[in-house]
């Protein structure tokens, strides 16, 4: 039996995806099995799993479309491992990103462990970085909005303790994370590797095109809890994906919602959003406050990423053997 089970949902990202299973493989003083479940892909991604030469890759394919939710759920099913983790198809991990959150969670006798991350682009390289909260923030957090950065890919919880807290809502579009979180927070708070072991990565596929969610989800989640989430960052969170698209009106507005809300700081975010030629590109990652701050941080995850990038020109995408 692996120690971890890595779950691991796809549709149509063959090119990401190669590189985020080899990341997987290439994970030191850990057993594991990767889970590989194809939401009903119309590209060759399935050729691709299949012709790793690894028995600890297992695939699974939906004949349609079912999203991203149920797929993940697919995979717990089908996982056998006393721990199981999520990673999206387009993001990676350090080489040490399981052993270093295994050692620590069992050191803690808690039930669900999240790492720091960094922001990266389709090249790799660090856009942006920030250390993680604290486990105590992170309760504190939970009730108001999504403290806990990378989405699932960041998080290892023990397998008895997600049953407990049940399924992933495939009801929720953009916040399935979080609501999933709140529930594995009921057995206590999680534990926290502080060191940059994932990166998450931002593309043109991955662009929030439809914000809708973003903003009213969360009311949902407000009802089904009765938790007091924060509407502002909702739609400061929104009006970040607006700006990073290059769509100055649509971030303005959600600025402007956010004003309205009693966030006052977001006058001056509006006011970047009209005027910094970063609209649209990268480079809007500079605006983070905090970004790059820590040097270190970030030299740590950009050595553990070109490592990953030299491997991937020399093998192909493919762990040595």
């Amino acid at each position: 039996m692996p120690d971890v089970s890595v779950v691991v949902p796809t549709r149509d990202r063959r090119r990401f995806l190669r590189l985020a299973l080899f990341s997987v493989l290439r994970q030191r003083g850990v057993d594991i099995e990767i889970i590989v479940v194809d939401d009903a892909s119309t590209d060759d991604s399935a050729a691709m799993v299949t012709g790793f030469d690894d028995q600890r890759v297992r695939f699974f394919r939906h004949d349609t479309p079912r999203g991203v939710s149920i797929t993940r759920n697919r995979g717990i099913a089908e996982a056998t491992g006393d721990w199981i983790a999520f990673l999206d198809d387009d993001d990676v991990w350090a080489p040490e990103k399981l052993a270093r959150q295994l050692e620590v969670v069992t050191r803690s006798g808690r039930t669900w462990v999240y790492a720091g991350d960094v922001n990266i682009d389709d090249e790799l390289t660090v856009l942006s970085a920030f250390r993680p909260p604290t486990p105590e923030q992170v309760m504190e957090g939970l009730p108001r909005y999504n403290p806990i950065s990378s989405g699932a890919s960041n998080v290892v919880a023990r397998a008895d303790a997600l049953a407990d807290a049940g399924l992933f809502d495939p009801g929720l579009r953009r916040i399935q994370d979080w609501d999933m979180w709140i529930r594995l927070a009921r057995t206590g708070p999680p534990a926290c590797v502080s060191r940059p072991l994932v990166g998450y990565r931002f593309h043109a596929s991955n662009a929030v095109v439809d914000t809708r969610a973003i903003v009213e989800e969360p009311d949902l989640l407000a009802a089904r809890y009765g938790i007091p989430v924060d509407r502002a960052a909702m739609h400061r969170q929104a009006a970040w994906a607006f700006l990073r698209a290059g769509d100055r009106g649509g971030a303005i507005r959600h600025y402007a919602r956010a004003v309205s809300l009693g966030d006052l700081k977001s006058v001056a975010r509006a006011a970047v959003a009209l005027l910094h030629p970063a609209a649209g590109s990268n480079r809007v990652f500079g605006l983070l406050r905090g970004s790059l701050a820590d040097e270190r941080w970030r030299a740590d995850a950009q050595a553990w990423l070109d490592e990953l990038s030299r491997l991937q020109s020399t093998f192909g995408g493919l762990p040595p053997s």
